[in-house]
């Protein structure tokens, strides 16, 4: 490698795996400096991004606790089977703690640890930053990369809840007797730099967000439905919120399920009381309301691993005619399939061309109970504090 000119080194370097790119750092003192440069990151890291996403999976079951694995889709090309090839990761010392997104390989969890809360993780080099302790109460968390300071943010919209008492006349024994009580939440937005030891408060904000299982990061900005069915995204930049045209589909009575990045486009999955199929809205052209396109359709289906479960149940059961409310979009491939998540549980391929399904084998060492999976980049980046 050191007769090799330093150009063709990098190319050779940037398409090699990760995992085979982490073990070349042992080789010596001179390869891991080179591994590190960040022309290199940046190279390879354009290079994992061409290629289908790989994610990271966090399996709680009854004898599993707090694990992450590192899955890549293989097909297997004589009976087409699909399954994940996983490796389990190692794990930063936290009593417990939750997935929460990714961003350019770098996790955010949330901890159960008696110093922090929060921190950021980087699964491959097995680097971590505690993030300081917040003062306002844990809310919807996002978490993105502002390219204009080239620093990690972290964002949480927060909800406080606010109860008032109102007291009638009557004299009870003990004194006063409250005849009612009503509740309203207080919603304010805190953001994190994390070069920063210090959380700062944006204000108040006039909208509720919808808790999503996926980081929606788009064009440097964070995307939250509202419970009005709205878009807001976070400027990551400016540090400010504005709402994003919808489709066309808000004017029936279609409603946003949820919110998802498709090969870097701005996507949103709806369905409406009726229809068993789930519609893919993409938005071709960022933030220009013309450029939404319906991409996809996908109908009902159970994976074999819940169709016992839902054999079981009366067909008269409310919750399986809502199937389509189990679906999480979870990426795009290469093929054109979709890669799905139901009830938390099963992974399925959908090929829309074809409109098959096909359930992805995941290596369990146990039935999950519940299973975390994000879009992940896996990258050796790290964060400048």
């Amino acid at each position: 490698m050191d007769r090799l000119p330093q150009e063709v080194a990098l190319e050779i370097l940037s398409r090699l795996p990760l995992l085979s790119l982490v073990q070349s750092k042992s080789v010596c003192r001179a390869w891991r400096t080179f591994i590190q440069d960040q022309l290199l990151l940046k190279k390879h890291f354009k290079h994992m991004v061409e290629n289908d996403p790989s994610f990271i999976l966090q399996i709680m079951g009854h004898c599993i606790q707090n694990q992450l694995y590192f899955g890549d889709l293989s097909s297997d090309p004589n009976d087409e089977n699909v399954m994940v090839i996983a490796k389990k990761l190692t794990i930063p010392p936290l009593l417990s703690f939750h997935l929460v997104s990714s961003c350019n390989g770098l996790l955010l969890l949330s901890a159960t640890h008696p110093s922090f809360e929060l921190c950021i993780y980087n699964p491959f080099t097995r680097d971590y930053v505690e993030l300081p302790k917040r003062s306002h109460h844990a809310g919807v968390l996002g978490f993105g990369f502002d390219p204009t300071t080239k620093k990690y943010k972290v964002v949480e919209i927060s909800y406080k809840r606010i109860t008032h008492l109102y007291f009638c006349r009557r004299v009870v024994r003990f004194g006063m007797r409250p005849a009612s009580q009503t509740a309203a939440s207080s919603v304010e937005v805190h953001i994190l730099t994390i070069s920063s030891n210090t959380w700062r408060n944006l204000g108040s904000f006039p909208f509720r967000f919808v808790w999503q299982k996926s980081q929606v990061l788009v064009n440097g900005k964070l995307h939250w439905r509202a419970t009005t069915n709205l878009i807001m995204s976070f400027d990551l930049a400016t540090e400010q919120f504005k709402e994003v045209p919808r489709p066309n589909f808000i004017a029936s009575n279609r409603r946003i399920h949820e919110l998802v990045v498709l090969r870097g486009c701005l996507s949103a999955v709806s369905f409406d009381d009726d229809n068993e199929e789930l519609e893919i809205w993409v938005m071709k052209e960022y933030d220009v309301k013309e450029s939404w396109v319906k991409q996809f359709s996908i109908g009902a289906y159970v994976p074999k691993m819940l169709q016992a479960n839902y054999q079981c149940h009366s067909s008269n059961d409310p919750r399986f005619h809502s199937r389509k409310e189990w679906i999480q979009v979870l990426c795009l491939l290469k093929s054109g399939g979709l890669l799905l998540q139901y009830r938390n549980k099963a992974l399925v391929v959908y090929d829309p061309h074809c409109r098959t399904f096909q359930d992805v084998e995941v290596p369990y060492e146990e039935i999950p109970r519940c299973l975390t999976t994000v879009v992940h980049v896996a990258s050796l980046n790290w964060i400048d504090t």
